[in-house]
């Protein structure tokens, strides 16, 4: 029973049905598989095992369609932000916003990648907690990492599909035929899971380099999870105290996404140093154009003298075209680096805050945290003065801030309700459902009781 107990949950995602103990009893388990007692009998096997969670995201080739791409990716097609330039039926399909149930880019890089990840946390957190081997030091920091990711992994989800089954079960049987939870119920385990990791784990990183999380890494997803589900109060809260715990500072733009950033909260290594978001934005072959680039009118929204806009972005001439790359990663081959995949950055931080703070109508403040980032983009101060004109200078400062970086452009046009104005015009294929993906039709022959969303 036990390898049935190890990849049940893992086939039921991927929408295998299970009819039967017996038919799976024998069936071989991956090497990397957790969820067994001897892999949570001492702090060094339990640490390997939550470490796989950084290595599920950071997956393997730079090029391959791994978890960073499809987060980032797909948000950007979807958004007004970034174009696929192969010929690819399933990605074109995010860029012209006509996703149907049947696109395997959503099954596996979104639904299936995303309930991994939180299978493997559920397994830890269990694992950990019933572990008679392992120091109580060790289950505080590995419990604490384990939920964090257990909240991206749901903070995914619910941003793509918003009503999708709660699970913080490791009984695969229980999970394969649960039903959709409303999304309120699932930011509520959001920042559940974030406020017992960042209880649980300490200021100081583990190892070099930020590679890990610590707890100002879970107080700034928590601090994101406020601002998405307005609880304005505690989005300045959780934001101020990173800003003022010392550890970060904002850097020149040319200096932001090296992996000795001052600005960096938190980073996923990398083997070689180089990023797949450099490979799949600067591939720069004499005849071949990177895979995503820019929207043209993405890039005139940049204010002249932008220092993101010189740094961040540049162009690429290929048989009479300009594409515009971003130019965030600069390094694209395989080689040793100093890149490494930024997840949480300071900037986020004062820009939540000057959110947050304009929503309360402490305008004065939150102009001052918009200033901030602005003063280091070698911009003037905002003249905004009204609270709507300072929320949309606000949003406006995200775009071109956040742009190419784990769909905060979609993810901000969602939350905002601005989808539909936004895309309507530019995207003959858009729907107001599209603002939510479908549930895959795996999923639903797997589990009857999942319930499609609106338009598919």
């Amino acid at each position: 029973m036990k390898s049935l107990h190890r990849i049940a949950f893992i086939l039921a995602l991927a929408g295998l049905g299970l009819s039967s103990c017996e038919k799976f009893v024998t069936i071989d388990y991956p090497a990397t598989s957790i969820g067994t007692e001897d892999a949570f009998a001492s702090d060094a096997s339990a640490t390997a095992v939550v470490l796989n969670m950084y290595s599920t995201v950071r997956n393997s080739s730079p090029l391959s369609d791994n978890i960073t791409m499809n987060w980032t990716g797909y948000a950007g097609l979807l958004s007004d932000e970034l174009e696929y330039t192969p010929s690819n039926a399933t990605l074109e399909q995010f860029e012209t916003n006509t996703v149907d149930a049947l696109n395997s880019s959503v099954a596996n890089g979104l639904w299936y990648n995303s309930y991994s990840l939180i299978r493997q946390a559920n397994q830890a957190i269990v694992n950990i907690a019933n572990s008679k081997g392992m120091t109580q030091a060790s289950k505080d920091q590995l419990t604490g990492e384990a939920k964090f990711w257990r909240a991206y992994g749901f903070f995914t989800l619910v941003n793509y599909f918003g009503d999708v089954p709660l699970t913080t079960s490791s009984d695969e049987f229980i999970n394969a035929s649960l039903t959709r939870t409303p999304s309120a119920q699932v930011w509520a385990q959001i920042v559940t899971d974030l406020k017992e990791a960042k209880a649980s784990l300490p200021a100081a990183y583990v190892g070099t380099l930020r590679t890990r999380v610590n707890k100002h890494a879970a107080s700034a997803l928590l601090a994101r999870a406020y601002l998405y589900t307005k609880d304005y109060a505690n989005a300045s809260a959780e934001a101020s105290e990173v800003i003022a715990s010392g550890t970060y500072a904002l850097v020149d733009p040319s200096q932001t996404f090296i992996n000795t950033s001052n600005e960096t909260i938190f980073q996923v290594g990398t083997l070689l140093g180089f990023t797949v978001l450099g490979g799949n934005y600067r591939n720069s072959l004499p005849t071949t154009p990177p895979v995503y680039v820019l929207k043209s009118n993405f890039v005139q929204s940049f204010e002249a003298g932008d220092k993101r806009r010189t740094n961040w972005s540049d162009s690429l001439v290929i048989a009479n075209t300009t594409y515009q790359r971003i130019n965030k990663y600069k390094l694209q081959t395989a080689t040793a680096g100093n890149e490494y995949i930024v997840f949480l950055r300071l900037a986020e931080l004062y820009l939540i805050r000057a959110e947050a703070r304009a929503n309360q109508n402490q305008l004065t403040e939150a102009v001052a945290d918009l200033n901030v980032v602005r003063t280091r983009a070698g911009l003037a101060n905002s003249t905004a003065s009204t609270q709507s004109s300072l929320i949309n200078a606000i949003l406006q400062e995200r775009k071109v801030e956040f742009f190419g970086e784990y769909g905060h452009r979609w993810f901000d046009l969602k939350r905002t309700n601005q989808a539909d104005a936004v895309l309507a015009p530019i995207k003959s294929g858009w729907k107001a459902t599209g603002v939510l993906m479908p549930i895959p039709s795996t999923q639903i022959e797997a589990n009857p009781v999942l319930t499609q969303n609106p338009g598919y």
